[in-house]
């Protein structure tokens, strides 16, 4: 595929860094048909290929029972990689908005669908499951986490659920979304958009937007906010040495 080296080069380097992936392991890509899910679909495909620790690769996509979706393009494009495709039928969006009448219902919608897509991922055999966050939702997080909790926390690179006794990885904690973006275009990913009544009006969208107007005034805010998350050592991250930096990053992309 095309316009994949750089995404490669992302991936690679984040499940080398924490060792994300152990032989024989079979791994989830939790596909919510979005950019983010399909470009890490189809970057561990290709990893799949010649990574020199052997796994296996199923895609799962939690059906949120929105009327009208449609996974046929999902389908085929998993057919292409020859990834194994799972589509898992809920009731989480009557669930949240029809019974329950959520006025903020991002938090309960994501705990549902995380039980679905983990227990979905026990019952096919998997070890894991890869999520397709990237080097921005780190920064988002963690800066989500100061200002609305008051606590220094981000997601974990590598999770271990004993509950279900699988482990959560996140290959593209290194990928900037712009190039997640890019690949997304370029590949021409069937990106499906969220028919979710609350998509783009949260919490998350609006750090978001601060911190895009605060990148534009302090040039490479985000690389040492994510510095920080890194030496700090928050929730799993580690300081990788020749990682520090928006040099390094944009060195990375180059590669």
């Amino acid at each position: 595929m095309e316009h994949i080296k750089r995404v490669l080069s992302f991936t690679r380097r984040a499940l080398d860094d924490y060792q994300m992936i152990e032989a024989g392991d079979k791994i989830a890509v939790g596909v919510s048909a979005g950019k983010d899910s399909l470009t890490l679909l189809c970057a561990m495909a290709e990893l799949r290929r010649f990574y020199p620790v052997p796994f296996e690769l199923i895609a799962i996509t939690v059906d949120m029972g929105f009327e009208g979706a449609d996974f046929s393009s999902i389908q085929r494009l998993c057919d292409e990689l020859d990834v194994p495709y799972h589509v898992i039928p809920t009731e989480i969006s009557r669930i949240i908005f029809d019974i329950r009448k959520e006025k903020n219902p991002c938090s309960l919608c994501a705990k549902m669908r995380r039980g679905a897509l983990h227990n979905a991922a026990k019952e096919l055999g998997c070890t894991s499951v890869a999520l397709g966050h990237h080097f921005d939702d780190t920064v988002e997080t963690f800066m989500l986490n100061l200002f609305f909790e008051g606590r220094l926390g981000c997601f974990s690179p590598v999770t271990y659920l004993s509950r279900v006794g699988i482990k959560l990885i996140r290959p593209m904690i290194y990928m900037p979304e712009k190039d997640v973006r890019y690949f997304a275009s370029k590949a021409e990913l069937p990106v499906v958009k969220s028919p979710c009544p609350a998509d783009g009006n949260t919490q998350r969208e609006e750090m978001k937007q601060l911190l895009r107007e605060l990148d534009r005034k302090h040039d490479g805010l985000r690389y040492r906010i994510f510095g920080a998350i890194q030496r700090g050592e928050i929730d799993g991250f580690k300081e990788i040495a020749g990682m520090q930096g928006k040099k390094a990053y944009r060195e990375t992309e180059e590669e």
